[in-house]
């Protein structure tokens, strides 16, 4: 059991560095194409036709990577009233209650984006750089897929925890 814990953990911290350097790699990419284009446009009047709507593709890739990152470091957003109310004996439950519950919105978006890009690799065309624009959109259902997957590891966590710490009175 230790090993595959091991294993599993290497696992997620390997997916975890390869995602933060795509995401770093993809801002660096982004700064240094911008600043290009705003060279070029200052001084010569002109820039590339086709940068300004790469950026605004891979300002999206970034969101949404920058997405599942902060869902992994828990510092996604969220609006939880309950939290405030409920005793503090309960709020593991509802933690795990919570990520469950965004696992399963994030799993039907994830299927939504599958569907989606199916659609866009069936009758979509050449989008920019003729690149087919379903693979301008894969990142919907990548960054969608990460992030259920992370919700459902935390909803784990959270009944892990709740079944290993014996409830305390209020």
């Amino acid at each position: 059991m230790n090993n595959l814990k091991k294993i599993f953990s290497f696992i997620l911290r390997t997916i975890s560095w390869i995602e933060e350097t795509f995401l770093c790699l993809l801002l660096t990419s982004m700064i240094l194409l911008a600043c290009v284009q705003i060279f070029l446009r200052f001084f010569f009047s002109g820039g590339f036709t086709w940068a300004d709507p790469l950026l605004r593709y891979m300002v999206l890739w970034a969101g949404l990577f920058g997405a599942a990152i902060a869902t992994k470091k828990g510092k996604h957003i969220s609006i939880d009233i309950l939290s405030h109310l409920l005793p503090d004996r309960y709020k593991p439950w509802l933690q795990a209650l919570l990520n469950f519950f965004s696992a399963c919105v994030c799993s039907a978006l994830t299927y939504a984006a599958i569907n989606f890009v199916r659609d866009e690799a069936t009758y979509g065309g050449r989008g920019l750089l003729q690149i087919p624009s379903w693979g301008l959109n894969l990142v919907f259902p990548i960054a969608f897929g990460i992030i259920s997957l992370r919700f459902f590891i935390l909803t784990f966590n959270n009944l892990g925890f709740v079944f290993s710490h014996p409830p305390t009175s209020d």
